[in-house]
């Protein structure tokens, strides 16, 4: 009996996950675009929430995804509530599914509607699918309809399993037990945390019904608790994710948690004075399927109104640490009732790409630190902070495409489009840091290294590519258009270096002294260098442009290096002797704490 019950469960739980899976596949990305795009609005957020949990079947796979978008800042924490609401409401409809398996019939048109004759018809199309397609998406079909035969065939299995235990003393004993309610509660809560499923719980619960004795007094409290041990998974999908993320599977925890709370405190309470009389009325599937989405329904309409409380909530219990507030407190800056005062407003930007700026120079740095020195903290860091200077250029971009829809003078809107220039600038050197950190990773996982030749002319090189990103920031967060002119003879001046190494380590390839794969990383290196270059040299194009006549507000690859005027070759000769290989021994400098942190 007891195996039979497991191999029901084991096939009802893999039929879901089959269909599941089948449905996401089918849907492809648009599930995904929904969940981003339509969350709006509280409401539509519930809507698309039990929508998306109704079609892949899983609450929990819902919340991942969501976790997901808000880990990396590409939904708030308060459109991530709503949705979650609505998956908590979406996972019931499973129940209501699970009801068909229980359709008997004995003749004529009921055998035709029995289980197993719907079993048997989806199995045999899902299989003819599954096997005889050519098309992927048919394919999908096909395992989606496997998935249902496998899950309605895992649910008679359970069914049939208990169908005996109506007899037997002990298990009605135990349903008795169920009907304390602190017992009951922690059970659903520890069987549902084991079958990491709301659904499978529930469709477990549907399956003891049908012995007859399960009453809504045994019922109820398990319903209670079957929600909050769903939240497991979750809670462990949400290790390594920011603190958002934790905060957003915080959410579904809390949910269920208050839905069991306030309803088990009302209910009961209402109980001892009333006394319902339906305490004793015995459960169906049918009704099962009904207790759970009633419970999950009522729930969200008590918490909606209390979105934002929530938000405060999780904020209180999953504090930021002073560094994340700092992170985030350039966002203030970009206040929307600024934008009817375009100066105020384009001055609030600068301030901002000001940090923006700042904290790129410190991934670039701590970046390269690690090709001499590699830490995993600090590796992760560099991820973290990468993920922060995209929310830099969506934030700001956002902002200044804003303030190009009212007003502006024709030296603000130029000022505008040089900012929307200079943030993808700064954009792309955090994307060139994070690389060079990712190459670092592959690197000490494959215990690569360089000979110390190829370490010492690379140290030269970031000498000068931490000049060029120190006067880059230093220069912009000053406004300085004198200094900027020493960019672009210093961007030369890497490039020029990059090149020179290139062809260094070919020689030393061809002479065995380092491997190709040494080779090859060390190339990819040397072109991060360039593009860092390339784009530092960009921005500062940008800044000296910001003054001229000239309608053409474009930055053009030819103007990036301009050579004309003594004091560009004059920068450029002493860069060049600053950063020859020739000359200098390999020494690289170490970084002050507050300089990389």
């Amino acid at each position: 009996m007891i195996l039979s019950l497991l191999t029901g469960v084991a096939m009802f739980l893999y039929g879901m996950l089959l269909m599941g899976d089948g449905l996401k596949m089918v849907a492809g990305d648009k599930l995904e675009a929904f969940l981003y795009k339509m969350t709006n609005t509280p409401v539509k957020g519930v809507a698309l929430g039990t929508g998306v949990t109704c079609v892949i079947q899983s609450s929990s796979a819902t919340t991942v995804m969501v976790i997901g978008f808000v880990n990396s800042m590409m939904m708030t924490l308060r459109q991530a509530i709503s949705i979650i609401m609505g998956a908590n409401i979406g996972t019931s409809i499973t129940g209501w599914i699970l009801c068909l398996s229980y359709i008997e019939g004995t003749g004529g048109v009921a055998a035709i509607l029995s289980t197993s004759t719907i079993s048997a018809v989806v199995a045999v199309i899902g299989i003819i699918f599954r096997m005889f397609s050519k098309r992927s998406v048919y394919k999908n079909i096909g395992n989606i309809m496997l998935g249902f035969a496998i899950l309605m065939v895992g649910m008679q299995m359970m069914s049939g399993a208990v169908e005996p235990l109506r007899e037997n003393e002990i298990f009605v004993g135990m349903l008795t037990m169920f009907s304390n309610p602190l017992m009951g509660i922690l059970v659903g809560i520890v069987f549902t945390a084991i079958l990491q499923s709301a659904s499978a719980a529930v469709g477990v619960l549907q399956a003891l019904s049908v012995t007859g004795i399960l009453t809504f007094a045994s019922a109820f409290p398990i319903v209670l608790g079957i929600g909050v041990g769903a939240a497991c998974p979750v809670l462990i999908s949400s290790i390594g994710a920011n603190k958002n993320g934790k905060r957003t599977a915080l959410i579904y925890l809390l949910n269920d948690l208050i839905g069991l709370i306030f309803w088990g405190i009302v209910f009961y309470s209402v109980n001892a004075v009333v006394h319902f009389t339906f305490m004793d009325m015995i459960m169906t599937p049918v009704t099962v399927a009904l207790l759970n989405t009633v419970f999950r329904v009522a729930t969200v309409c008590i918490l909606f109104p209390f979105i934002p409380k929530l938000e405060k909530l999780v904020c209180t219990l999953v504090k930021d640490s002073k560094e994340e507030l700092e992170d985030e407190a350039d966002f203030g800056l970009l206040d929307e009732r600024l934008v009817t005062y375009p100066a105020l407003a384009i001055g609030q930007c600068h301030r901002v790409m000001s940090g923006m700026a700042k904290k790129v120079r410190k991934n670039v740095n701590r970046a390269m630190n690690l090709l001499n020195e590699y830490q995993q903290d600090k590796f992760e860091k560099v991820q973290r902070k990468e993920n922060l200077i995209d929310k830099y250029e969506t934030k700001l971009g956002v902002y200044l495409m804003k303030l190009t829809k009212v007003g502006l003078t024709t030296a603000q809107s130029r000022q505008v489009s040089l900012y929307l220039s200079t943030i993808s600038d700064f954009e792309r050197i955090g994307d060139h840091a994070a690389f060079i950190a990712y190459t670092s990773n592959e690197m000490n996982e494959k215990h690569t290294k360089f000979s110390e030749e190829a370490r010492d002319e690379l140290n030269v090189v970031m000498e000068a590519v931490r000049e060029i990103i120190n006067v880059t920031c230093r220069v912009f967060m000053n406004d300085d258009k004198e200094e900027a002119k020493k960019v672009a003879p210093l961007g030369v001046v890497i490039t020029t270096l990059c090149d020179e190494l290139k062809h260094n380590h070919v020689r030393r390839l061809s002479s065995g002294a380092c491997g190709l794969e040494e080779g090859t990383v060390f190339t990819d290196i040397l072109n991060s260098f360039t593009r860092i270059a390339s784009h530092c040299a960009s921005a500062m194009t940008a800044l000296t442009k910001a003054g001229e006549d000239d309608t053409d507000i474009h930055i053009h690859n030819s103007r990036v290096y301009a050579a004309d005027g003594m004091e560009y070759y004059s920068y450029f000769n002493e860069y060049s002797q600053k950063y020859d290989i020739r000359k200098n021994d390999g020494h690289v400098r170490s970084m002050e704490p507050e300089e990389v942190e």
